[in-house]
């Protein structure tokens, strides 16, 4: 580890709220992981138990179908989750890419790919994104049907909800690496014409090594960062969505279908109050960590914080 590197986490460290964001995801993605294999309860088990509160049989209560909570609110952290690794994913794979290239060749290729970028940030990312499922489902569902035809049967599945998650990933990543190469672009620019990168040039290394072994390695902390920032902003993205009954749609679950399905619940005469409450604190406690280590990572990364 550099110096660099160890003055970044000794930063971290003595940031509390940060420790305490990396701890919850941490414990997230463990019970995540191991609580399907735990629980007496698969997600979309019926029973004759609806609504019933919290306690000892089903620590979370149950839904409409007496489905238990828990396992159904740990299903939909996998969704959700999922849907932040791919944003990110993207956005490592092609916000890097496309920035770094423009940033460094610079000139008429710099300002075309720029423009290009420009003209898909004009597009309202929400509305991009409904437009993107609600237009291409049936399309989608159709060649998956057809290649469901072609496999065995015990790999059928429902292809509806297969169409409409794939479609989720596709919309969300069009749209989730163009701050990324904004964010790249900008630092690359700052850097190109460093010192140590005249050094590197004069001694005959090629632009594919000047530009992936001495300036990307300088910009990975602020990529770093601005992917823990921004992976809140897409699962909410999602959360949305699914409320609105446009992303993951039942017998699946996510955090925002779950929180849908609470809130249809909601009655005058009962109110099912841990079908909103324990879904609803997951996303919010879920979110805040993701904040509180990127945050916890920007200053560690700033060494003016030093």
């Amino acid at each position: 580890m550099s110096e660099l590197n160890q003055q970044a986490w000794l930063r971290f460290q003595r940031n509390r709220p940060a420790l305490l964001g990396l701890g919850f995801l941490l414990v997230i993605l463990t019970v995540v992981l191991v609580g399907p294999v735990v629980l007496p309860y698969a997600p979309d088990t019926l029973s004759d138990s609806q609504f019933a509160p919290p306690g000892s049989g089903h620590w979370f209560g149950t839904d409409v179908h007496g489905r238990d909570l828990l396992a159904r609110i740990l299903a939909g952290a996998r969704i959700s989750l999922l849907v932040g690794a791919v944003r990110a994913g993207m956005s490592l794979i092609i916000g890097i890419a496309w920035g770094a290239v423009a940033g460094y060749v610079g000139g008429r290729l710099d300002g075309l790919m720029m423009r290009a970028v420009d003209v898909l940030y004009s597009l309202p990312n929400i509305v991009f994104v409904i437009v993107v499922i609600t237009t291409l489902e049936p399309w989608v569902q159709g060649l998956l049907s057809r290649v469901q035809a072609l496999l065995p049967a015990a790999l059928g599945a429902n292809w509806r909800f297969s169409a409409r998650l794939l479609l989720l990933f596709v919309g969300l990543g069009a749209i989730s690496w163009l701050t990324m190469a904004r964010v790249v672009r900008g630092q690359v620019l700052s850097l190109r014409t460093r010192q140590f990168v005249e050094a590197s040039r004069a001694l005959g290394a090629g632009h594919a090594r000047i530009l992936w072994r001495h300036i990307l390695p300088n910009v990975y902390g602020v990529i770093i960062v601005y992917l823990t920032l921004t992976v809140p902003g897409v699962i909410l993205y999602e959360s949305f969505l699914s409320y609105l009954g446009l992303g993951i749609q039942p017998p699946m679950a996510s955090w925002g279908s779950l929180i849908a399905e609470g809130a249809s619940q909601l009655n005058p005469i009962r109110i099912y109050w841990w079908l909103i409450v324990f879904p609803g604190a997951t996303l919010v406690m879920t979110l805040l960590a993701l904040n509180f280590l990127g945050d916890g990572l920007r200053d560690a990364f700033d060494p003016r914080t030093a």
